[in-house]
């Protein structure tokens, strides 16, 4: 920092680029969905969080590793008011009929098993090292699904322990796609429930295992989303109303602070040229019938048209049924 800035804005350095025809899957907590739309919004082709919020690296890493071996642990399959839960799963993933949410989440690890045999990115956001034990089952669960807390163990996880649970997630991804490369990143987003004391320290926790494991392989990164939010954008103005979310604002900094780490100057003319059509796209009309709007719509078919570098089909399709050819 010197004398003339009021600020210590983080520089992301380059680092291999991911193209835009690169099969990309994110999972973890929320910020993984936040980037995941991100990139799907900017027509990257994306997976995005699969399973749900998920936040324990150990839940995280089990989700993918059981849609690979395609295994439902039955075992941690609940009943609550007639709705039936998995506590290795979001409650997203919740039916009236044990056997279909199986089939649902079955569903879902074929599609993810799939992806994950010709993806080319992982994208992984860690968000607590704090994990819930069930006792009975003695097995680390992702979603207490509000049993009675005492059915369940509170502990922290060990960087080694996280270390651990990512090599087995590693070597069974890479024996099936030897060229897939990973991006860890640690959730901006504060767990206060934990305390904030005990909320640095599970980050802490996550933040090590992050930079040993970038260290341990060279196909992991790291991305500094938890240190651009902490020391980079560090007023509250960045943050959602209830004081613990990054705003819209502060995700779009991250965001482009992933750009320029990862994409490269095509790459980013790209991402311009479609925010401009996409908020054309967006645009809803007083009077659609109008010769202004009408032009206007022609106008915004010339430029898809000229859009080479990914397809755009659907939108070509959308702007011509918006045509009328005697307006």
């Amino acid at each position: 920092m010197n004398g003339n800035s009021f600020r210590t804005e983080i520089t992301c350095l380059p680092g291999n680029p991911i193209g835009l025809r690169a099969k990309i899957l994110t999972t973890g907590s929320c910020f993984a969905d936040q980037l995941g739309n991100w990139l799907l919004n900017n027509k990257f082709e994306v997976l995005v969080n699969p399973f749900g919020n998920t936040y324990n690296p150990v839940s995280i890493h089990k989700n993918l590793m059981d849609s690979i071996h395609r295994e439902v642990d039955n075992q941690l399959l609940i009943e609550q008011h007639g709705i039936w839960h998995h506590l290795d799963y979001h409650s997203q993933w919740s039916s009236s009929n044990q056997k279909e949410l199986i089939h649902s989440i079955r569903n879902k690890q074929a599609l993810v098993k799939e992806y994950l045999s010709q993806a080319e990115v992982v994208l992984i956001t860690y968000g607590t090292a704090w994990v819930y034990l069930h006792k009975e089952e003695n097995k680390t669960v992702a979603n207490c699904h509000k049993v009675p807390a005492r059915e369940f163990d509170k502990q922290l996880l060990s960087v080694e322990e996280i270390i651990k649970s990512f090599n087995e997630l590693h070597s069974l991804i890479k024996n099936s796609n030897k060229n897939i490369r990973f991006i860890l990143t640690v959730s901006p987003v504060r767990h206060l429930k934990d305390t904030i004391q005990l909320n640095s320290v599970s980050k802490a926790s996550l933040r090590l295992a992050c930079h040993q494991l970038a260290n341990q392989y060279p196909e992991v990164d790291y991305f500094p989303s938890f240190e651009i939010m902490m020391d980079d954008l560090r007023e509250y103005r960045f943050y959602d109303r209830d004081m613990i979310h990054p705003s819209q604002e502060a995700v779009d900094y991250i965001s482009q602070k992933f750009s320029d780490q990862y994409f490269t100057s095509e790459v980013k003319i790209f991402i311009e040229k479609w925010s401009s059509i996409r908020q054309a796209l967006a645009h809803i009309p007083y009077h659609p019938n109008s010769v202004g709007h009408q032009n206007f719509l022609q106008d915004l078919l010339r430029k898809l048209n000229s859009i080479k570098e990914v397809s755009v089909a659907e939108e070509i399709t959308f702007v011509q049924s918006q045509i009328h050819l005697n307006a």
